[in-house]
C-alpha cells in the first residue's frame, strides 16, 4: 500500500509545484460571490472572461461559452478588443442588498454592456457608450458605477461586454453605498500630485527659457507638457476632471508621440551632437523624423497607428539609450545624469508597455509605469538643468572677469586708456544738451621719475594707487575716471563748465599733497600733482582735441613750479 501511496504523492507534489511555477488561467465554473447583510467591499475576487474574437456574439451565445477564471484585476492586450467578463452573485441574507459595481478604468474602453441575468432569464441591460453624453449617466470622473439589486436568497449573473479601442484592461469591484463614495474620494489624488509637479517644473523652465533663450528649456518644457498630458490621459485623470471619454480622448494620444520628439531634441541640445556627433546626431534626427510621421499619421487613422506605437516607443528607445551610452563612453560631463534618468524612464515606460500587451500582471507599478518613469526622469533631467545653468554662470562670471580685466587698469582698478575711449563715446552719443558743457582734467605726478628711482618702483606704485584713492573720494558719480598713462590721469566731467571742474581739480591736488606715503625705512614722503584743465567743444565733440588742450595747461602746470591746477588759456 505504501508503494502505491508514495509514487502517488509525489506526482501530487509534482503537479502542484509546476502548477505554482507555471500559473495559467484555467477553464471552470465561475465562483460564487456571497453577499451578505453587513457586505461592505469585495476588491478581490475570481471573476470569468471570455474574448469574443469575431465582435459580433449576442447575450445567448455568450452564456454557452466556457469562461476563464481569474483575478477581477486583469489585462489581456490589444487581441481582445471584445470581452465578456463574468461575475456571479448571491444574496446570503433575508433582506434585500444593493451593490454597486465599480470599474475605475472604464474611460478608456468605447462601449460597456452589463447584462443581470436571473435563472437563466435576463432582467436589466444597461449600455454605457462612451462616444454619447446622453448615455453616460453610469460614468463618475472616469469611473463606471453600476447600482445592483439582489433581493433576498437569489442567484443574480452579471455579464459585462468590454469593447476598448486598442488595449483591454479592467478591475471590477464590489461596494455597498458608503464605501462607493470613499473608492470615489481623492481616486485620483497620486496622479495630480505628479502633474502639480511636472507643472512646477514646466513654469520653470519656461521662465528660463525666456530669461537665457535656450533652447534645451524650451525643449524640456514641451517635454513635460506632453509628458503630463499623456500621464493625464492614461491614469484617467482628464475623464475625471473634464469628462473626456471615448474617441474625444483619443486625440490625446497624439502627446504620446510628440514626449519623445521633444526628449531627443532635448538630447540633441545639450550633448551638441550637430556640432560634435554626427553619428548620434543623424540617429537622433532618423528617430525624429519617425515619430513625426507616426504622429502625423495618428492625426487620420489613431486606432491604427496605437497598433505601432509599442514598436515605434521600442525604437526610440534603443535610439536614444544608445546615443546616452555614446556619451557616458566619450566622458560627456552630464551623459551619466541623462542616462540614470532616462534608465528610469524607459525601465518603468516597459513595465506599462507589456501591461497593455498583457504579458504581466494587474498592479499599481505596471499600470502607472509611464507616470513614475516620468517623475523620475523629470527629476534627472532637473539636475541637468541645474548643472547646465551653474555652467552658464560660471561661464558668464568668467567672461564678466575677463571684460575686467581688459576694461580696467591691474593697479588702480581705475578705467584705461582703451575703456575711456569707449566710454567717452558713448557719453557723446547721448544727448548733447544734456551732456553738455563737457570739461576733461588731466593730472600728472610731479617727479615721478625721482620717486622711483630714489625709493624704488615698489613706492611708486604706492603713490599711484594712493592717487587713485583720492581721485574716487573727490569726483562725483558722474565723473569718468581713468588712468591714462604711466603717471597720468584723466577725469571726464559730464555737465560741468571750466570753473567748476578747475574747483574740483583743485581740491583733489590739495587734498593729495596732504597725504603722506611711508617707504620701507619708514621715511614719509609727500608728493604733489599738476593739473590742466580744458573743455570739449560742444560743435565738434572732440574728445581728444580737449585732452590735448589740457595737456598744454598742464605743461604750463609744471613749468610753473608745479603743483597747481590750470585752465587751457587758448
Amino acid at each position: 500500500m505504501d508503494c502505491v501511496t508514495r509514487p502517488n504523492s509525489l506526482i501530487y507534489a509534482l503537479i502542484a509545484f509546476c502548477c505554482w511555477l507555471f500559473p495559467v488561467a484555467a477553464s471552470a465554473v465561475v465562483p460564487t460571490q456571497n453577499i451578505q447583510s453587513d457586505f461592505t467591499k469585495l476588491e478581490q475576487f475570481q471573476v470569468g472572461y471570455f474574448v469574443d474574437k469575431t465582435e459580433k456574439m449576442s447575450l445567448s451565445d455568450i452564456e454557452k461559452q466556457h469562461f476563464t477564471t481569474s483575478s477581477n484585476a486583469i489585462t489581456l492586450g490589444v487581441t481582445s478588443k471584445t470581452t465578456w467578463v463574468k461575475i456571479k452573485l448571491k444574496n446570503t441574507s433575508i433582506t434585500p442588498i444593493k451593490v454597486f459595481l465599480h470599474d475605475p478604468y472604464a474611460y478608456h474602453n468605447h462601449l460597456l454592456e452589463l447584462y443581470e441575468v436571473v435563472d437563466g432569464k435576463l432582467t436589466r441591460k444597461r449600455v454605457l457608450d462612451m462616444n454619447r453624453k446622453e448615455i453616460q449617466q453610469w460614468m463618475f470622473h472616469g469611473t463606471s458605477i453600476f447600482d445592483i439589486e439582489l433581493p433576498p436568497q437569489q442567484d443574480k449573473t452579471l455579464f459585462i461586454k468590454n469593447l476598448a479601442f486598442s488595449s483591454q484592461w479592467f478591475s471590477f469591484n464590489l461596494y455597498n453605498a458608503n464605501q462607493s463614495k470613499r473608492a470615489l474620494i481623492g481616486q485620483h489624488s497620486d496622479i495630480s500630485l505628479i502633474i502639480g509637479m511636472l507643472l512646477a517644473l514646466i513654469i520653470y523652465n519656461f521662465l528660463l527659457f525666456f530669461s537665457s533663450r535656450l533652447k534645451e528649456h524650451l525643449f524640456y518644457a514641451c517635454y513635460l507638457i506632453f509628458g503630463g498630458c499623456w500621464v493625464a490621459f492614461s491614469n484617467g485623470l482628464l475623464a475625471g476632471w473634464f469628462n473626456i471619454f471615448g474617441v474625444h480622448a483619443l486625440d490625446w494620444n497624439l502627446s504620446l508621440g510628440a514626449m519623445p520628439i521633444c526628449l531627443l531634441l532635448f538630447m540633441a541640445n545639450i550633448f551638441e551632437t550637430k556640432k560634435k556627433y554626427p553619428i548620434e546626431h543623424w540617429a537622433l534626427l532618423a528617430t525624429i523624423l519617425m515619430l513625426v510621421v507616426s504622429t502625423f499619421y495618428s492625426l487620420f487613422d489613431v486606432i491604427t497607428a496605437l497598433k505601432y506605437s509599442s514598436t515605434i516607443a521600442a525604437i526610440m528607445m534603443v535610439v536614444s539609450l544608445s546615443v546616452a551610452l555614446s556619451m557616458v563612453i566619450r566622458k560627456h560631463p552630464i551623459s551619466l545624469l541623462f542616462l540614470t534618468g532616462h534608465v528610469f524612464f524607459v525601465a518603468f515606460s516597459t513595465l506599462e508597455v507589456f501591461f497593455y500587451k498583457g504579458k504581466v500582471e494587474f498592479n499599481y507599478l505596471n499600470t502607472h509605469g509611464v507616470a513614475i518613469g516620468i517623475i523620475l526622469e523629470a527629476i534627472m533631467l532637473s539636475l541637468i538643468i541645474a548643472y547646465r545653468v551653474r555652467s552658464l554662470e560660471k561661464l558668464k562670471a568668467t567672461q564678466a572677469e575677463l571684460q575686467l580685466l581688459a576694461s580696467t587698469d591691474p593697479l588702480t582698478q581705475l578705467l584705461n586708456r582703451r575703456s575711456l575711449g569707449l566710454e567717452a563715446s558713448k557719453l557723446l552719443s547721448q544727448d548733447k544738451q544734456t551732456q553738455f558743457p563737457l570739461s576733461v582734467a588731466i593730472l600728472d605726478i610731479d617727479l615721478f621719475k625721482n620717486i622711483n628711482d630714489t625709493y624704488g618702483h615698489t613706492l611708486g606704485d604706492q603713490v599711484i594707487v594712493q592717487v587713485a584713492n583720492v581721485l574716487r573720494d573727490q569726483c562725483r558719480r558722474q565723473d569718468i575716471i581713468a588712468r591714462y598713462g604711466g603717471e597720468e590721469f584723466v577725469i571726464l566731467m559730464p555737465k560741468t563748465e571750466l570753473e567748476h571742474a578747475h574747483s574740483l581739480a583743485e581740491r583733489i591736488r590739495q587734498t593729495f599733497e596732504k597725504v603722506s606715503i611711508q617707504n620701507d625705512q619708514h621715511q614719509t614722503i609727500n608728493v604733489t600733482l599738476s593739473v590742466g584743465i580744458s573743455e570739449v567743444d560742444p560743435k565738434t565733440a572732440d574728445l581728444q582735441a580737449a585732452i590735448d588742450r589740457a595737456d598744454k595747461a598742464l605743461y604750463e602746470a609744471k613749468h610753473s613750479g608745479r603743483n597747481l591746477s590750470l585752465l587751457y588759456a587758448g
